[in-house]
């Protein structure tokens, strides 16, 4: 299971105050490792540098403030944007682990 946590090297105007997108992928990859194991892994994504596919069209969105950044995304499906909630995305895993 891998979950994608977009974002750029440059906070949002409104991100002042919080981690970077990829300050809070490493925190997230810590503490999802901790509960699931290698059964997950976490992977940045640079919405500024040349994607493809998904993650191209994440990026595009996310450029057209459609969404927040640090988006996280799980299996194509936005889980957190903007300040991303733990609960909410240890939820999402086992929704899919159970479903």
């Amino acid at each position: 299971m891998e979950i994608l946590v977009f974002g750029a090297e440059q906070l949002c105007a409104s991100c002042v105050n919080l981690p970077s997108a990829k300050d809070t992928a490493e925190w997230l990859e810590a503490a999802l490792t901790r509960k699931y194991g290698a059964h997950i892994a976490v992977r940045y994504i640079d919405i500024d540098s040349p994607l493809e596919g998904i993650e191209a069209d994440f990026a595009a969105r996310i450029h057209a403030e459609e969404f927040w950044y640090p988006l996280v995304v799980l299996n194509g499906e936005v889980i957190g944007e903007g300040n991303p909630k733990l609960k909410d995305i240890q939820q999402a895993i086992e929704n899919i682990k159970l479903g």
